[in-house]
């Protein structure tokens, strides 16, 4: 075989979340490497500007922008619908998009602030997974990533709901790997630790809390967005074949 392992050439990728952080960057490099990739957050005008800039890069056509909110079932559904409307497949689903309205000990955390907690960052992964899933099935051909976090491997005092529901993708991963594995289509995690995105602004930017962080970091500073991005490709792409039900854990090595 003398195919790029790293070639999306003909593949259409739905990244969450991808008007900025991560998720752009993930965008971005997906489209690098060759794939057609649908832009998704709550603001169009927001992904409208990330598409027009991944057009202006890798030619125009390459991206299409549909605002969607991860908390609303049918807008998701909308996305895809357009997805295929546009590109006529859905070859890799990113689930990036996440949120944590609340900040402090889970013993003290209201009843809907936790159930938001779980439905964006858990039952909205859940409801695009099978979205896409039958296609893929039907094709025997597909990659699912949900981006968690390190947060599922460990406890905390102050984020622990949003920990939950990190823990909680990983597993619907193994989940889904286990059903859908019979027709070839791969689901995996990635965990990133801390990473400089507008998501983790509050501890990157607070001077103490950032020396701290990179002095209990074996490489001594924070992630960048590319650096996830990375793996966002590999999972998406042949290089990757044979991994499924897996979380890649990408965090300068803090957890070891």
């Amino acid at each position: 075989m003398n195919q790029d392992l790293f070639d999306l050439t003909g593949k259409v990728a739905i990244v969450t979340g991808s008007s900025r952080g991560i998720g752009k960057a993930s965008a971005i490099e997906l489209a690098r490497h060759g794939a057609k990739v649908v832009i998704s957050s709550r603001k169009q005008d927001a992904c409208d500007a990330v598409a027009a800039e991944i057009d202006a890069a890798f030619g125009q056509g390459t991206a299409l922008a549909h605002a969607a909110s991860i908390s609303d079932k049918a807008a998701l559904g909308g996305l895809v619908a357009a997805t295929r409307q546009r590109f006529g497949r859905v070859d890799v689903l990113v689930c990036n998009a996440a949120s944590n309205p609340y900040y402090g000990p889970l013993a003290g955390i209201a009843d809907d602030q936790f159930r938001k907690i779980l439905d964006n960052n858990v039952l909205s992964n859940h409801w695009l997974i099978q979205m896409v899933a039958p296609e893929m099935r039907a094709r025997k051909d597909g990659s699912i990533i949900i981006v968690s976090s390190i947060g599922g491997l460990r406890g905390s005092d102050v984020i622990g709901a949003y920990n939950v529901s990190k823990a909680a993708d990983f597993q619907l991963a193994r989940n889904y790997a286990v059903e859908y594995g019979p027709d070839n289509v791969r689901v995996n995690c990635i965990a990133p630790g801390l990473i400089r995105t507008d998501f983790a602004r509050a501890l990157w930017e607070d001077p103490g809390r950032i020396k701290a962080a990179n002095e209990s970091v074996p490489l001594r500073r924070i992630g960048e967005p590319d650096e996830i991005a990375g793996a966002v490709v590999f999972l998406a792409s042949r290089a990757s074949a044979f991994m499924t039900g897996q979380a890649m854990v990408i965090d300068g090595g803090v957890t070891i």
